[in-house]
């Protein structure tokens, strides 16, 4: 967020929790970007905030409610207070238990072990979330805008927009079963925990094979996981990589430094292309040594 909307969200997220009754001398900001993650104190409560207009915050709080009951591996709300949306001020504030991280990262097997554990739970769950395709379609539009995306060049912007349109068909069209996925359960939504492993952040749920969501996690999580299609998780990482690489080319793109991983990504997605013997059409081609 811009300095002047996080003051202002901070605000709100302070208020909310003291008219609640939570004790609030000071916000720790742990996650700026286009929401807001504060750790508030004393009370040691987790306030993610976001604008109204833009934010899932009631699926979230439903699917984790349903999640953790099932015993999922999933951060659950703060007990102390009503699990619901609070507003104030055009944000939307949710309060969740604050778990601190007892190591910088999970180990691959613990990892695997979790997202199958999440990926079992959700597999009970109704709920109406997009298929993955829609995320790529998404990505496919943003690059086919100039005006949103304008520092790609040409060869760049057709390199990106053959790779999600047929990358993506490709996966939709290679069969196997789909279901509810995290949607993005990359390192920085699993959490080192004293309760074990925890997956946060549930607002990208998606519908798809569950390679998609292997595909963003660190690649030896996929020699841990049972039952994975080795060749669809390849494609998967490599449509994943796509999907990312253009969200970094938006113009309103708040992740720090993110032009350069843009480009950076870029070179992997063409080495990974490579790799598997695929131009960006999904066209077979001489594989590289």
């Amino acid at each position: 967020m811009q300095t002047s909307e996080a003051a202002r969200a901070v605000a709100a997220a302070t208020a909310i929790a003291s008219s609640l009754g939570l004790a609030v001398d000071d916000a720790v900001v742990l996650h700026d970007s286009n929401k807001l993650t504060l750790r508030l104190l004393p009370c040691d409560v987790l306030a993610r905030v976001a604008p109204i207009a833009h934010q899932v915050a009631q699926f979230e709080i439903d699917l984790a409610q349903r999640l953790v009951a099932s015993g999922c591996p999933v951060a659950a709300l703060d007990p102390r207070v009503e699990p619901r949306v609070h507003a104030r001020d055009g944000y939307a504030v949710t309060l969740w238990t604050y778990h601190a991280t007892v190591a910088p990262q999970v180990a691959p097997a613990d990892f695997a072990d979790a997202l199958a554990r999440l990926h079992a739970g959700m597999r009970t769950v109704d709920a109406a979330v997009p298929h993955f395709t829609d995320r790529v379609d998404q990505a496919r539009r943003l690059v086919a805008d100039r005006d949103r995306t304008p520092a790609i060049d040409d060869a760049d912007r057709d390199l990106l927009g053959d790779t999600l349109r047929d990358l993506g068909r490709m996966v939709r069209d290679h069969g196997g079963p789909e279901q509810v996925l995290h949607g993005e359960p990359h390192p920085g939504n699993l959490l080192a925990t004293e309760d074990g492993p925890l997956f946060i952040d549930l607002e990208t749920c998606c519908r798809g094979p569950v390679e998609f969501d292997l595909a963003q996690a660190p690649e030896d999580v996929g020699d841990h996981y049972p039952g994975v299609d080795r060749d669809l998780l390849r494609l998967c990482r490599i449509l994943v990589l796509a999907v990312n690489t253009t969200w970094r080319w938006d113009r309103d793109d708040q992740l720090p430094d993110g032009l350069r991983l843009g480009t950076e990504w870029l070179g992997r997605m063409r080495a990974a292309l490579a790799r598997e013997g695929l131009d960006a059409a999904g066209r077979s081609r001489p594989r590289t040594p």
